[in-house]
């Protein structure tokens, strides 16, 4: 049941309006996601009920897809996502020394939601920016060449 987010009515407009943009096509599903993910924080359930009516594709397909792409969430996120890469390049870069800082800052194990909800902290398997590793993602800010110490700092910018 949707809370406070959405009426059963937006949830119907959202989704039809992503579908309208994107084409009702399998190949569309992700950007259809993305960005109905962008409008919630999330995709509830209902939304996937509604994006799976809409698209005639099973819900187990959407959340398939869903649980696949570490910028899609079936759960609620902190109002900020961070998401730190946890490739080799940026693990022979200290990468794991900046993981823990960030744990340690954060109290937060991966994939969990602070009590607060301002944070939550994911792993990426690569970000795609080797060459400036360690990496971390916060919102739509690229952080690289991360060392343990600039973490707090980093942090501090997100209010």
């Amino acid at each position: 049941m949707l809370t406070s987010i959405q009426s059963e009515q937006d949830v119907i407009s959202i989704v039809e309006s992503a579908v309208t943009r994107h084409g009702a096509k399998s190949e569309s599903l992700v950007p259809i996601l993305s960005e109905i993910n962008q409008e919630f924080g999330y995709l509830p359930g209902e939304v996937l009920s509604e994006v799976s009516r809409v698209l005639n594709m099973p819900r187990s397909h959407l959340i398939s897809v869903a649980s696949f792409y570490h910028m899609l969430s079936t759960k609620p996120r902190g109002r900020h996502l961070i998401q730190f890469c946890e490739s080799a390049p940026c693990h022979v870069m200290h990468g794991r020394q900046v993981w823990q800082i960030l744990q340690d800052e954060l109290g937060l194990e991966p994939g969990q939601t602070s009590a607060d909800g301002k944070w939550t902290l994911v792993t990426s398997s690569c970000l795609g920016i080797c060459g400036v590793g360690p990496v971390i993602i916060i919102d739509d800010d690229t952080y690289g060449n991360v060392t343990p110490e600039r973490v707090p700092d980093i942090l501090a910018r997100y209010v």
